[in-house]
């Protein structure tokens, strides 16, 4: 149980919170927290006080409640796959982990569009409605793991995101619970609706302004045509040039994602697809769909352009089969890099199209400077750029190493004009480089939209912007008092 000393403060707010959700509805044993000390960025931890399992928005209400009249901090976590440290607990938190909130509430097939609780697994949205023709398109490669709710949260992409759009662009509307525990209605069953847009910002704000219960999703058509296009090629720089071409020709591929030797070698090692040539520099995977003769046309062009650039070979794919296993390997490349080192450190960059030649050669620079490899997955079609650096945490001083070298990476990111995050969020990882890419008025700004939603900085708090504390000179950059804003 609870630490003695600490057993007088919390035993009310217990009592409170089992009275909303039932006994089992929150966790309290100090060996069964340890579950939800940290997120998928495990190198950051800190045991939660309790953790409360709703299953309703009602429920998070009440919750929410509670913690507001203790004045405690509160931090919604979903599925904890999250890779910045998002969902990472703080001092005498209370966790809401709606991994309990998995119903799909409604499906509307004639207006596309699907209801769903927090805790619905990514990949459940697509199999409820494939068998009538649908599917949900964005797809991280933690889908068959990550919530939707998570998702929502930190505004992730996928393979598909060069085509489709991340997951505000699938966002249509949402119940939310605020930090002061009031449900409110934003956004509506239809793409655009009058007055602000609350549902966009909301999207991405990695739960500091307040918890979504609810979530209506697009749900697109599943295309006529699905084409898989797999070039190698000797250099990075060649296989950059046939990404830039292929876009400058006006194909907007479903996705389109590369791989360095490096990596290819890593999931050969642990996959065995027998689809990637080891000997190549990069490999490039182009997805095509839409109508047949359309799929047809581009993937023809497609091949065309990357043998215009040195592509080696080139092999495509119509049939689902051998298309899932051309994508298998880029789909498992964080896994095969966690059996090939005892640690890694993944991030999350992004840079112009035309400068990921530079950018990787650079990274290439700092790995030899700071002398861990580094292996390069991305999604070459939007520039976001998946460094994972492998080191072994058991070596002293190794992760606060591996730690700047990352932050070297985003630097470099910004300063070639692109940004420190696509898709992971910044969280707890990447807050001290967020005076990098923001002015002071950019910040100030930014907090007195969360101040606005989030009055006494409870919900989520220390997340996303730079403190003195844990930023170092980083933050002196950014100061923490605000005319008439919160500082966290």
């Amino acid at each position: 149980m609870f630490l003695s000393s600490i057993d007088n403060k919390w035993q009310p707010i217990i009592k409170k919170l089992e009275s909303v959700l039932g006994k089992n509805g929150v966790v309290k044993r100090k060996d069964e927290l340890l579950t939800y000390e940290c997120d998928g960025l495990p190198q950051y931890r800190q045991r939660p006080a309790l953790v409360t399992l709703p299953k309703t928005t009602e429920e998070v209400a009440e919750i929410v409640k509670i913690c507001n009249q203790y004045e405690i901090p509160w931090i919604a976590r979903g599925a904890g796959t999250g890779l910045s440290g998002g969902a990472l607990p703080v001092e005498d938190c209370v966790l809401i982990v709606t991994a309990r909130m998995r119903q799909i509430l409604d499906i509307d097939y004639d207006n596309q569009r699907i209801i769903v609780q927090p805790g619905i697994i990514n990949n459940w949205v697509t199999q409820a409605v494939s068998g009538a023709g649908f599917y949900y398109a964005p797809d991280p490669s933690s889908q068959i793991i990550c919530s939707i709710g998570g998702n929502v949260a930190e505004n992730s992409g996928g393979v598909h995101c060069l085509k489709y759009g991340t997951t505000t662009n699938h966002v249509l509307g949402l119940t939310i619970v605020t930090a002061e525990g009031e449900i409110l209605k934003i956004g509506g069953k239809v793409p655009e609706t009058p007055g602000f847009d609350l549902t966009g910002l909301f999207v991405g704000s990695e739960g500091t302004l307040g918890i979504a219960t609810e979530i209506t999703l697009k749900i697109l058509k599943t295309p006529e045509s699905i084409c898989v296009v797999l070039a190698d090629f000797q250099s990075v720089e060649d296989a950059g040039k046939a990404v830039a071409g292929i876009i400058q020709a006006g194909i907007i591929p479903a996705g389109m994602e590369m791989m360095d030797n490096f990596s290819i070698n890593a999931v050969e090692d642990v996959v065995a697809t027998d689809c990637y040539p080891r000997n190549a520099e990069a490999i490039l995977l182009v997805e095509l769909d839409g109508l047949e003769v359309e799929v047809k046309n581009y993937k023809e062009k497609v091949a065309e352009i990357c043998r215009q650039c040195g592509a080696g070979s080139i092999t495509s794919a119509n049939d689902q089969e051998t298309r899932l296993k051309l994508w298998k390997g880029r789909k498992a490349a964080f896994a095969a890099m966690g059996k090939i080192s005892p640690n890694y450190f993944v991030q999350d960059g992004v840079v112009p199209r035309s400068k990921l030649p530079q950018v990787l050669a650079e990274i290439n620079q700092l790995s030899e400077k700071y002398g861990y490899r580094i292996a390069n997955v991305f999604h070459a079609g939007d520039g976001n750029l998946h460094p994972l650096i492998l080191y072994n945490g058991a070596v002293e001083g190794a992760f606060e190493t591996v730690e700047e070298l990352g932050g070297e990476i985003l630097k470099l990111c910004v300063r070639v004009g692109g940004s420190i995050s696509g898709e992971h969020g910044i969280g707890s990882d990447k807050k001290c480089y967020m005076s990098d890419m923001f002015t002071e008025t950019d910040l100030e700004t930014m907090q007195y939209v969360r101040s606005s939603f989030n009055p006494k900085g409870l919900a989520n708090p220390t997340k996303i912007f730079p403190t003195p504390r844990t930023c170092g000179e980083s933050a002196n950059a950014q100061k923490t008092e605000y005319k008439g804003a919160i500082a966290f």
